[in-house]
């Protein structure tokens, strides 16, 4: 492993700020959320969810989350209504993107895999995380008159599978975005 495939992989990465959320578009948000802004939250949300979880290593969890999108610096975000048509090989695009980091690139595949395909408890957590956040992101676009964003929350309950993001899903249906700053006015 040389510094420059280090360094590539780093400037390649930086593609994540300039991809954009591209399902957001077919409900006609003008200029979604990068990928890397996504990413950012959806760790955020991934420790906080494992630590509320009593995950024993949340530090793991946000971790994944921080990587299990890195494939898109090359194939883009591709929404769900288009990958009816077009395949892309995310798989495939993670591992080359990470073959010459060596043993270190096996280990963040790992990472990335199980966000991917979940088949642990930490995997799991780390997928509720990109969902949430993603529900999260779909209630901010509500609350600013994207009234299609709502079948994103409605259809995410049946993939959560932590009993916390679903109770916060639940919660997230009645509470309004800015809420937040309004209970701060009298600060």
């Amino acid at each position: 492993m040389q510094d420059s495939d280090i360094l590539n992989l780093f400037f390649e990465w930086g593609q994540l700020r300039r991809i954009h959320h591209e399902g957001w578009k077919v409900i006609g948000v003008t200029h979604p959320e990068s990928v890397a802004e996504h990413n950012l939250r959806a760790a955020q949300i991934g420790f906080l969810l494992a630590k509320l979880e009593n995950y024993p290593n949340p530090y793991e969890v946000c971790t994944m989350v921080v990587f299990h999108d890195i494939g898109e610096a090359r194939i883009g975000d591709i929404h769900k209504l288009a990958a009816r048509y077009i395949k892309a090989d995310e798989e495939g695009a993670t591992r080359e993107q990470l073959a010459p980091l060596k043993e270190i690139g096996d280990h963040i595949f790992r990472l990335w895999s199980q966000v991917e395909y979940p088949n642990n408890r930490a995997g799991a957590i780390a997928k509720d995380a990109d969902l949430l956040e993603q529900a999260v992101m779909a209630k901010e676009y509500i609350d600013r008159g994207y009234e299609a964003a709502r079948h994103w929350i409605d259809n995410i309950a049946e993939s959560l599978q932590t009993e916390t993001a679903k109770r916060l899903l639940e919660t997230l249906k009645r509470t309004k975005s800015y809420q937040w700053c309004l209970s701060k006015k009298g600060d």
